[in-house]
């Protein structure tokens, strides 16, 4: 049976990367000037007249901005990861990005990042 998308964003909430755990502590709980971010977010769009999702590694629902936090893997699907921003930017959200070396030793200077996106 193929796995419930909600299921698959609690596997990911469970195994975050070292960056996504780093980040979650200084967002959650809308510590970043009232904002709430919620995390592994499901985007569901439709394409060949079936549901298909992407997951967010964060999202805030009032700014409609998604944010990605970026390793490794996305130096090898650059072109997956342009075509996903073009569907989500169709869809009406904005996306940020930042690479775990910016979460996990310039944070500060990713928190001011993201308060300038959120004015």
């Amino acid at each position: 049976m193929k796995e419930d998308i909600r299921d698959v964003c609690r596997r990911f909430r469970k195994n975050q990367t070292k960056a996504e755990n780093a980040f979650w502590k200084v967002v959650r709980n809308r510590q970043i000037d009232g904002y709430k971010i919620l995390r592994q977010y499901p985007i569901s769009f439709e394409w060949n007249d079936q549901i298909r999702f992407f997951i967010a590694d964060f999202y805030c629902h009032k700014t409609k901005l998604i944010i990605e936090i970026d390793g490794g893997i996305h130096e090898t699907q650059k072109e997956y990861d342009k075509m996903r921003e073009q569907i989500i930017s169709l869809l009406g959200f904005r996306i940020i990005r930042f690479s775990n070396e910016e979460v996990l030793y310039h944070i500060k200077d990713v928190v001011e990042k993201l308060k300038n996106v959120f004015i």
